[in-house]
C-alpha cells in the first residue's frame, strides 16, 4: 500500500466517524488520571525549556489540544480529517486547528517548543514511520520535547467498523515501546522515559517522552562519538 492509499483511507474513515468518535472520547480524560499526569508533565517540560507553540498532531476533535491549552500551553491542533477539524473548531472555539498530514507538516523548521502525537501514529505503516519522525524532528526546536501515546502489541489489524458501527478502512498498528524508541533514536531524538499503562484510553497503552537532539557540529579535528 502506498502513502496515498492509506492516507486517503484514514481521512475518509475518520470523516465518516467524526461525530460518533467525538461523542465517545469527549470526556475520556476525566477517566484517565495517569494520562492527565503525563500531559501535565509534558506541559511542565515545555515551560521549563522556555515555552512556545505546541502542536497536537493527529488532534482529532481537539480534546488533547484543549487540555494542553488549559495547562497554559500555546497549543494548536493538526489533523488529516476535515470533519474532525470542523468539530474541533466548533467545540473549542478560539483555538487554532488546521487540516494537515503528519507525513508532510506545513510548519517552519524549529518552530515548535513541543509536539504531541497522542495515539495518532497507530495508522502509520512501519515503512512510513521514519519519514514522519523526521518531520517531527524538523519542526521541533533542539531540545524540544516529544510525547507519543500508542497501543502496545505486536500485530497490525484491519479495522472495518467502528464508533457507532460506521464503516472504516484503516490498519491499526500495535507496537512495542522498544521498537518506537529505536526509531526515535534513529531519527535524531533522545528517549528519556517510557512506560505502559492500562486505562479507558487503551487496553495496553504506551507512553514515550523524547527530545530532539541538536544537529551534530563537526569541525576540523572533531571526532565522532
Amino acid at each position: 500500500m502506498n502513502s496515498e492509499d492509506w492516507l486517503a483511507d484514514t481521512q475518509a474513515s475518520y470523516d465518516t466517524v467524526a461525530v460518533t468518535y467525538t461523542d465517545q472520547v469527549r470526556d475520556l480524560l476525566d477517566e484517565t488520571p495517569y494520562e492527565r499526569a503525563v500531559l501535565e508533565l509534558f506541559a511542565g517540560l515545555v515551560t521549563t525549556a522556555g515555552g512556545g507553540p505546541v502542536a497536537d498532531v493527529g488532534c482529532g476533535p481537539g480534546r488533547i489540544t484543549a487540555y494542553l491549552h488549559g495547562l497554559g500551553m500555546n497549543a494548536f491542533g493538526i489533523d488529516l480529517s476535515p470533519a474532525m477539524i470542523e468539530i474541533a473548531r466548533r467545540e473549542h472555539s478560539g483555538l487554532r486547528f488546521e487540516v494537515g498530514s503528519m507525513t508532510d507538516l506545513d510548519l517552519a523548521d524549529a518552530s515548535l517548543a513541543g509536539l504531541v502525537a497522542w495515539y495518532s501514529l497507530i495508522h502509520v505503516p512501519d515503512d512510513e514511520i521514519s519519514s514522519v519522525l523526521t518531520h517531527f524532528r524538523r519542526v521541533l526546536r533542539p531540545g524540544g520535547p516529544l510525547l507519543l501515546g500508542f497501543h502496545v502489541g505486536d500485530e497490525s489489524r484491519l479495522k472495518t467498523e467502528g464508533y457507532g458501527g460506521h464503516p472504516m478502512k484503516v490498519y491499526v498498528h500495535l507496537r512495542q515501546p522498544d521498537q518506537l524508541a529505536a526509531w526515535l533514536n534513529d531519527a535524531g531524538f533522545r528517549v528519556e522515559a517510557q512506560m505502559t499503562l492500562t486505562s479507558a484510553e487503551s487496553p495496553l497503552g504506551g507512553i514515550l517522552f523524547a527530545r530532539r537532539q541538536p544537529d551534530t557540529q563537526e569541525g576540523p579535528g572533531s571526532e565522532k562519538s
